[in-house]
This record gives structure tokens, C-alpha cells and sequence, in this order.
């Protein structure tokens, strides 16, 4: 066992009775481990500026309580480890039983740190002002409260790409390639791929495909003609207002997402138990 103790910031924003309950839970849980000192929580207020040292970041939630968390932490990026009350929960897979059954483990250190691809999205808007958002699932130009078809140009390190025809644009990461951009019908990505997808919205072309390229290239969304109620979001949690002659440029961020992911876990056997994939792989031997 390692010297020193286990130092944990507790994340458990949420005030709904599932979150709270599994704090109130935990909380008592972990005071009476050895070796595990609780040196921050967060219930009831945002992360502060001017966090202690600490070796997890652990969130109670779902997905979406993770990307807050890691777009909070900014600069100050820590190893996130999530605990699942949400639904899904491919950033988030454990439960709360198995937190506490694997927790020895974690103690010992004995978990890995992944990084994964973050990006910045810069909403250069029409007034002249420009604002940068970090974010790490996907960035989307969705009709909105428009309700009519938009005409979203691409292009990528200023080539021109196409025009697409739909209900919006979506530029995911990898690890937001099983969100909103899965739903709209872009491919399933590695987490720890460096790249981006570029999907469309109900495209009226049937030509119009997802498109995969490299995350080191700068991606740009414009609309010559952008109707009342198009809106950009980042992480499903972040809108702005879109207007005609604004553009959004993404790029690859200097920081990274850093999960911890526990031994035994699988990217593949989290996305047959989420997605309920149920075939089996021919010529398996019984």
C-alpha cells in the first residue's frame, strides 16, 4: 500500500435525491476508510478557484455532471473518476456498490489514467467580439427554434468542404461520438482517438455523410443566411445565439480530459452493455 493517503475532491453538484442520497451514503463510507482522505466537496456550489492537491476528482452523476466538472476544472485538469446515477454513463460506469467494492484498489493506485481529446470552440460573432469555450463531447449549430432548414457551410483549415442542407451541423470528439452525434447517425469512435466527426443533421441530401478528419486540423461552420432561433451549443449545456455572418471554429485544445478507468474495464464490453449490443462473435468457442 502505497505511504501516502488516497486524496479525493468529491463532486455532487446535483440536488436531485438520487445524488444526494449516494453522498450521504458515501460520505460516511469514506470516513471510515484508512489510507482515503476527502480533502474537497462540492454539493451545493461551483468548484472553487483554488483547489487542493488531490489524486481523483470523484463525481457523482452521470455523463453530464462529468463534462461540467471538466470544463470547471479548466486549466487544473485532474484525474476524474465517475460514479453512475444517471443512465447511460460511458464516462461515468460504476456504480456506487462497485466504487465501494473496488475502492482498495483505488487506494493502492491501481487504476489507469487516460487521456482523451478536448477541444475549443471559437464563436467568432458578426459584432467583432469573439468568444472561446472549452468543451469535450461536441459542439453543434442546430434550427433550433428557427424551424427551418439550414444551409451550414464547412470547411476545414479553410478549404472549402461542402454545404450541408438539414436541421444543423454537429462536430464531435471521440468520447462524444457515443452522444448526440451517435443519435443523429455518426460512426462510434475510439475515446482515445485524436480526431473529430463531423455529422449532419437530418440532411436533406442523401449524399451528405458523417466525415471523419484528424484533430489537428481547424474546423469552420458558416451560414450566409442564419434565421431567428439558430443556436450553438457546446455539451448540450452551453448556448449561444447564431445570427448571419457569425462563424464557429473548432479546434483541437492544448488540454486533455484525464479518466481513470479501474482494471478489468473494457471500452467494448461498456458499449454492448450500454447500447444493449447482445450478438454473438462468430466462431467463439463454448
Amino acid at each position: 500500500m502505497p505511504d501516502q493517503d488516497l486524496k479525493l475532491i468529491v463532486l455532487a453538484r446535483d440536488q436531485g435525491p438520487r445524488v444526494q442520497d449516494a453522498w450521504s451514503e458515501l460520505s460516511e463510507f469514506l470516513e471510515q476508510q484508512q489510507g482515503v482522505v476527502v480533502v474537497a466537496a462540492a454539493v451545493t456550489e461551483d468548484l472553487q478557484e483554488d483547489l487542493p492537491e488531490a489524486d481523483l476528482v470523484v463525481v457523482l452523476g452521470g455523463d453530464g455532471a462529468i463534462l461540467r466538472a471538466c470544463r470547471q476544472l479548466a486549466a487544473t485538469q485532474r484525474p476524474i473518476l465517475g460514479v453512475n446515477l444517471g443512465r447511460l454513463g460511458f464516462l461515468a460506469d460504476l456504480s456506487v456498490e462497485q466504487f465501494r467494492n473496488n475502492l482498495p484498489s483505488i487506494r493502492d493506485r491501481q487504476y489507469r489514467i487516460i487521456e482523451h481529446l478536448m477541444f475549443e470552440c471559437h464563436h467568432e460573432m458578426a459584432s467583432g467580439e469573439t468568444e472561446i469555450i472549452t468543451g469535450l463531447n461536441e459542439v453543434a449549430l442546430s434550427a433550433g427554434a428557427s424551424l427551418t432548414m439550414l444551409d451550414v457551410r464547412l470547411e476545414i483549415d479553410g478549404e472549402e468542404v461542402t454545404t450541408f442542407s438539414g436541421d444543423g451541423v454537429i462536430i464531435s470528439s471521440p468520447v462524444g461520438s457515443t452522444a448526440h452525434s451517435l443519435s443523429a447517425g455518426g460512426p462510434i469512435l475510439r475515446q482515445d482517438l485524436q480526431a473529430f466527426v463531423v455529422t449532419p443533421l437530418n440532411p436533406h441530401t442523401l449524399s451528405n455523410r458523417p466525415l471523419v478528419d484528424r484533430a489537428d486540423r481547424r474546423y469552420t461552420l458558416r451560414m450566409d443566411d442564419a434565421p431567428e432561433g439558430v443556436t450553438l451549443v457546446v455539451d448540450g449545456q452551453i448556448r449561444r445565439p447564431f445570427v448571419a455572418g457569425d462563424a464557429i471554429h473548432v479546434v483541437r485544445s492544448e488540454l486533455a480530459f484525464q479518466l481513470a478507468r479501474i482494471p478489468g474495464h473494457s471500452y467494448y464490453s461498456a458499449l454492448r452493455n450500454k447500447l444493449g449490443w447482445s450478438g454473438q462473435v462468430r466462431g467463439q468457442v463454448r
